[in-house]
Order: C-alpha cells, then sequence, then structure tokens
C-alpha cells in the first residue's frame, strides 16, 4: 500500500511503517498517525516506523511518535523507531517519551518485538500459576 508519505507492510505479529519522507513535520505527522490508528483497528499493538530517511523532526512528530508508542503499549505492544540519525535520535530522548523503544535498524526493532512478546507471554504463565494469596503453586509439591 503506497501512499504519500509512507509505505506498510504487515506480518502476523507486527507492522513496519516506512517512512519515506525525510521529513516529520506538522504538514505531514498527521499521516504518521493515520497510519497507526489503521494498524491498531487491525489489532496490531507492535508496530516498528523505520525512519531512516529522517532528517527533520518537530514537535508534532515527536507528538505522533509519542501517541503511537502509548496506543500500542497500552495494548503490552511495542513501538520502536528506528534511526540511526544521532540529531534524531537526540531529538526523541530529549522528548522523554515514556517506553519509547530506538533500535538501529529493522532487524534489531523485531528482535525487540519478539523480546516483549516472551516477556509478556511469560507473565501471563506467572500470572496463572499464582493462587489468589499470590502463593506459585507450580512449585509445590504434589503433598501440598
Amino acid at each position: 500500500m503506497q501512499v504519500k508519505d509512507y509505505q506498510l507492510e504487515q506480518n502476523e505479529s507486527y507492522a513496519i511503517i516506512d517512512w519515506l519522507s525525510t521529513e516529520l513535520l506538522q504538514s505531514n505527522a498527521e499521516e504518521l498517525e493515520l497510519a497507526v490508528r489503521l494498524l491498531f483497528k487491525k489489532e496490531y499493538s507492535n508496530i516498528i516506523l523505520n525512519a531512516s530517511n529522517l532528517t527533520i523532526i518537530d514537535g508534532y512528530g515527536v507528538a505522533a511518535i509519542r501517541k503511537a508508542t502509548k496506543i500500542c503499549t497500552n495494548e503490552l505492544g511495542l513501538f520502536v523507531v528506528v534511526s540511526k540519525s544521532d540529531m534524531i535520535v537526540e531529538r526523541l530522548d530529549q522528548a522523554k517519551i515514556e517506553d519509547l523503544t530506538i533500535m538501529n535498524t529493522v532487524q534489531e526493532g523485531i528482535d525487540a518485538i519478539y523480546l516483549n512478546d516472551l516477556e509478556n507471554d511469560f507473565e501471563d504463565e506467572s500470572d496463572a500459576n499464582t493462587d489468589e494469596y499470590g502463593i506459585d503453586g507450580s512449585d509445590l509439591g504434589e503433598d501440598y
């Protein structure tokens, strides 16, 4: 699906937004928000923004990334920004976006998503093994 400033790639457990523009500004930040909402409606909570081409980002771009991060983490997913640009990474670090993950490559982003999914699965399993008193019954002997 080719749109003006981005291209989408959807896999079973994550989606990638390839940001084609060199800018993420007031003029096109809404496009990123629309892409994230579209993916969210398709039940994607793991999204990678490949921002490798990005050279300029303003407050609107940062706000769009903040919203996308919140949407994904509310669903126990991960929003990953891929960028090797020191300027972009520094700008996002300064924004102090809670739970934002920044990686150098798309593959590192995919690995982070799989690791996050494994951690969530592990937490679900340990919750299932704990009784109402917080006692973990999975390691108790048969005499219990």
